[in-house]
């Protein structure tokens, strides 16, 4: 089974250390994810293309408990069939919180400040049997 990116872009595809792909504003240095022409903080006009940060922090969570409506949902919506999953804003550090699905989503082990690291998770199958990769943020662990 072949792997595709869920969108060109979004981040380093292929790659066994993905990084998301945002944008930083030449003029004042703030960043944006998704990547933006524009800046919404100075309203300057020039951005670059970045990797940004793999790790940062859990600013919030909540578990998706139902399936969304699809579309635009991309994924199993069969009530059925789905299985819940964790959804948060993850803070980058010096850069930009992301929302982003979790890899996690047992509330006992999700915990606000706690460390987290973007991965590639499978999304769904499309209609060619390729499996859609997206990102999500996933627990650090200690070794």
């Amino acid at each position: 089974m072949k792997q595709i990116p869920v969108e060109e872009g979004v981040f380093t595809w292929p790659s066994d250390t993905p990084h998301l792909l945002g944008s930083r504003c030449t003029a004042c240095g703030n960043h944006m994810f998704p990547t933006q022409s524009g800046c919404p903080r100075c309203a300057g006009d020039e951005t670059e293309t970045v990797e940004l940060a793999r790790r940062g922090t859990l600013w919030t969570w909540t578990v998706q408990g139902f399936a969304p409506k699809a579309p635009p949902y991309m994924g199993d919506a069969d009530p059925k069939t789905f299985k819940a999953f964790g959804v948060g804003y993850i803070q980058l550090p010096g850069e930009v919180k992301v929302e982003a699905r979790l890899t996690e989503s047992d509330p006992t082990k999700l915990k606000i400040g706690m460390e987290m690291e973007l991965t590639l998770v499978p999304l769904y199958t499309n209609d060619d049997g390729d499996e859609v990769m997206t990102f999500a943020f996933q627990p650090v662990t200690s070794a």
